[in-house]
């Protein structure tokens, strides 16, 4: 680079091609210049002296960018665009001096040249400077990290627990088959074959208070979901605002009189209120917790949905039962009546006595006494019936009697372990013992830090017109961080409470366990004793039916007294109305047993 600062100037006024051997100066050779020789030597000039004038200094760690060179005309935008590129390894070079030349006809020309200096003070390039790693690269190393931290939650993580389990039903000889697909898998409306009790359970369905209050129980919770998932997320707002303010002159801080009193402006941005960053997981306990609660929710809608087809059917059969009794009892009165129509012709015969006439009475005004209390017992169960389905209170339609209601011809209960997976209640006190240990990490989590992160971004300005032009942006970001120090154990006690809460909620998920069981062996016990009770009832009408037939022919025949006559009439009605009641007891043991498998309520 020296070298080039002894080149005689004949030899650069003669050389029509410039082509030093420094390679950080090199001009390609094919490159030719319109201008004369003279002016390309006398550009080089100051670039050569530049080079060769100063000594390199260290490296800075922070260099300095150059400013842009101001040129004026363009032929010097030309004559610099000519220039090889300069890259010097120091960071502070001197301005070149002016050269002397005693050649006349190189210093006219250099006069005529303007100053070819740059329009600052310092001109600081490093040759080796210092490169940090990009930003990307920063954050792809932190990835991994963050990625950790953000699967990470405290508290324990929910497993089925053991339950005990029977390996089948309790039930008396000959028990039901327990293999193959349960009754309660049998759709309701399949199960039951009356067509007006299908239009009843439907309307409840619709219409019922206790189930539309436990579907809005489910909405409130998924709500709840909702808000709780929503805390994992930032939160960002729009903000716009119009200030105007007078200052006053003579006030705590005087204005001079240069200086406006009114000042109006407005702003526009975007606000992150206090975003948490969920590094141990609190906020992804908490939501578990919150989707636990909604499926309990929504089992216990399903529980509702079971307890309501059972009710309605058991009132419907039980209305059933009462007209049926009713027709009993009338039917008896007109028997009873013709009886003592003919005690009383046979009284003024001179056949019967009186005390005949009486004992007749006495069996007509007991069966008749029996109706009013049984039309009462009718009013009242349409009431109830109709309260079910969501109506007011009045008259219900029938569909088939009760001696003609249809059952299944087999009656497969399943397995036990079945009733863990279809039973809603069961299900429901699982997923409170879920969301019960959840609770437990929400609680252990306020031992660790809390970082929220605040910040907002905008424009403000005096000018509507210039709200988003020039420097009016501004922005603000404020990370907090919060750690516990001392608590006097409240967040041990915490931990503790949440600790006992899923305790009470094991205790009573397995308390409904054991309640199913009881159920299901409970409804078998009694579909499979109200059956025989049934089958002995029918023997003893048809036999009391036979034996008040017979009495009433040997009174006629004047063989015996009216007393056997009476005594087997009042033991028919007696055992109709039982046998009655038991035909209803049957179906209601199968609503029971349905009910009890957890069937309903899909």
């Amino acid at each position: 680079m020296r070298l080039l600062a002894v080149i005689s100037t004949e030899h650069i006024l003669s050389s029509s091609k410039i082509a030093p051997n420094d390679s950080h100066a090199a001009v390609p050779a094919t490159q030719s210049f319109r201008t004369p020789g003279l002016l390309r030597a006398v550009a080089l000039i100051p670039a050569l002296r530049f080079l060769t004038s100063r000594k390199p200094r260290p490296n800075h760690s922070r260099p300095a960018t150059p400013a842009a060179l101001t040129f004026r005309t363009p032929a010097q935008m030309r004559l610099f665009a000519q220039l090889p590129a300069l890259r010097p390894n120091h960071s502070r070079p001197a301005t070149p001096a002016t050269p002397t030349f005693h050649a006349p006809a190189l210093t006219r020309p250099l006069a005529q040249l303007p100053a070819l200096r740059p329009n600052h003070s310092r001109l600081a390039t490093p040759a080796t400077p210092t490169f940090r790693a990009p930003t990307l690269t920063r954050l792809l190393a932190v990835l991994p990290l963050l990625l950790i931290l953000a699967g990470c939650k405290v508290g324990p993580n929910y497993s089925r627990p053991a339950t005990p389990t029977i390996p089948a039903f309790r039930a008396p000889a000959p028990l039901p088959d327990g293999a193959g697909p349960s009754i309660a898998n049998t759709k309701w409306f399949d199960l039951f074959q009356d067509t007006e009790l299908r239009k009843l359970v439907e309307e409840a369905l619709k219409n019922n208070y206790d189930l539309r209050l436990a579907a809005a129980r489910v909405d409130a919770a998924r709500g709840n979901v909702g808000v709780n998932r929503a805390n994992q997320f930032p939160n960002f707002n729009g903000t716009s605002d119009l200030n105007a303010v007078r200052f006053s002159r003579a006030g705590a801080f005087p204005l001079p009189d240069t200086v406006a009193q009114e000042r109006n402006f407005g702003g526009a941005g975007l606000s992150l209120l206090s975003f948490e960053l969920d590094l141990w997981g609190r906020l992804r306990r908490a939501t578990e917790a919150a989707r636990a609660d909604l499926l309990s929710a929504e089992e216990s809608r399903k529980a509702v949905v079971v307890t309501l087809v059972s009710d309605v059917a058991a009132a419907y059969f039980a209305l059933r039962e009462l007209d049926l009794e009713l027709e009993i009892a009338r039917r008896t009165v007109a028997t009873r009546q013709e009886s003592l129509r003919l005690i009383d012709t046979r009284q003024k015969g001179g056949v019967a006595t009186l005390l005949d006439v009486r004992q007749a009475e006495q069996l007509v005004y007991s069966a008749t006494q029996s109706i009013p209390d049984l039309q009462r017992a009718i009013e009242q169960t349409e009431n109830r019936l109709s309260l079910l389905l969501g109506r007011s209170p009045g008259p219900i339609p029938r569909g088939a009697t009760l001696v003609e209601q249809k059952q299944p011809l087999s009656l497969p209960i399943g397995l036990p372990a079945e009733l863990l997976e279809r039973r809603p209640d069961i299900r429901a006190a699982e997923q409170d013992l879920v969301s019960a240990n959840a609770q437990i990490g929400v609680a252990k989590a306020a031992y660790f830090p809390r970082i929220a992160l605040t910040g907002s971004s905008g424009y403000q300005s005096n000018q509507l017109t210039e709200l988003f032009t020039g420097s009016t942006g501004i922005w603000s970001f404020v990370p907090q961080l919060s750690q516990p120090i001392f608590q006097a154990g409240r967040l041990g006690a915490n931990v503790n409470i949440t600790k006992a809460n899923r305790e009470a909620a094991l205790v009573r998920y397995e308390r409904a366990i054991q309640t199913s069981f009881r159920e299901v062996s409970d409804s078998l016990v009694q579909y499979q004793r109200v059956k025989e009770i049934l089958a002995e009832q029918n023997l003893l009408v048809g036999t009391l039916k036979d034996r008040s037939r017979l009495a009433y022919l040997r009174y006629r025949g004047g063989v015996d007294t009216l007393l056997n006559a009476l005594d087997s009439d009042r033991d028919l009605f007696t055992a109709e109305l039982n046998q009655a009641r038991t035909q209803r007891d049957e179906l209601l043991a199968l609503v029971q047993l349905y009910k009890a498998l957890g069937g309903g309520w899909n």
